[in-house]
């Protein structure tokens, strides 16, 4: 064991802690499934009948399978793979998220370089910051009129504070020391920005741009399963209406894993523009 480095036991561990919750999950469905012997009367009213109940992994695992194997068809509006239904979500996701970009970044430079910016916002920030996004999806469908815009604003609405708030932290917590020796070599204030403020300023900034990821994924299902259509959203919802548990928990684990690679993304190019002084 020794012979391991750090992270490959840290994987075995994760691994093994896995399989034996597999193994605990799939002995407890029989058990928790388990019915006595059926009366004629209730044979004859159909109380024999398959009931709705939590899945066992081997049956999630089949339905994994039987997904992923196709996962782009397309039958009919409420029949498409989860593939399909992903790249919605992800579409969504990052029209919202990018058009927040564009905004919060630029602002959060001219809040974080300027304390009567900062102090003239501010108000408005720590009011609208603690609103719900989904609180926004009824006036949005009422002004936008059309589902498919407004979960975009939605993402673009909770994207945009944790981008916005970290950019200005870090932007204001550059060094005076570098802004003074930008302007010993007479740097003009575009140059000064690009060139020592946003380099200092990119790990807290990419920090802001990691959290709102995690955001956004996590509003996008719930706002699908508000508006309906297509994503991974309305996949859940619609399955769950179906009473099929097994889709919805196959479901479940798909919007964990492409947020973990959201994030994984996010977390590679923080480590890229992390710098040691």
């Amino acid at each position: 064991m020794k012979l391991l480095s750090l992270n490959q036991r840290a994987a075995l561990l994760s691994v093994v802690m896995l399989v034996v919750g597999l193994l605990i999950w799939e002995a407890a469905i029989p058990a928790q499934n388990a019915v006595g012997e059926l009366t004629e009367y209730e044979r004859l009213t159909g109380a024999g009948a398959a009931k709705a109940g939590v899945p066992p992994p081997s049956a999630v695992i089949t339905k994994a399978w039987e997904q992923l194997s196709n996962p782009f068809y397309d039958a009919g509006p409420n029949d498409k793979g989860i593939g399909i239904q992903i790249g919605y979500s992800i579409y969504r996701v990052l029209t919202g998220y990018f058009l927040a970009a564009l905004v919060a970044i630029p602002f959060g430079f001219l809040i974080g370089m300027s304390q009567l910016a900062y102090k003239a916002f501010n108000p408005f920030i720590q009011v609208l910051r603690p609103i719900s996004p989904l609180a926004w999806m009824p006036l949005a469908l009422f002004i936008i009129g059309d589902s498919e815009a407004s979960a975009i604003f939605v993402i673009f609405i909770c994207s945009i504070w944790p981008m916005l708030i970290n950019t200005a932290f870090g932007v204001a917590g550059v060094r005076e020391d570098w802004v003074n020796v930008a302007r010993t070599h007479e740097l003009g204030p575009f140059k000064t920005a690009f060139t020592v403020i946003l380099p200092a300023a990119a790990p807290t900034i990419v920090t802001g741009m990691r959290i709102s990821i995690g955001i956004a994924w996590l509003v996008i299902v719930a706002a699908e399963m508000l508006v309906g259509g297509t994503g991974i959203g309305y996949y859940v919802w619609n399955e769950w209406n179906n009473l099929d548990l097994t889709s919805v928990v196959f479901s479940i684990l798909m919007i964990g894993v492409v947020g973990m690679s959201l994030d994984a993304m996010f977390g590679l190019l923080q480590r890229r523009v992390a710098y040691v002084e």
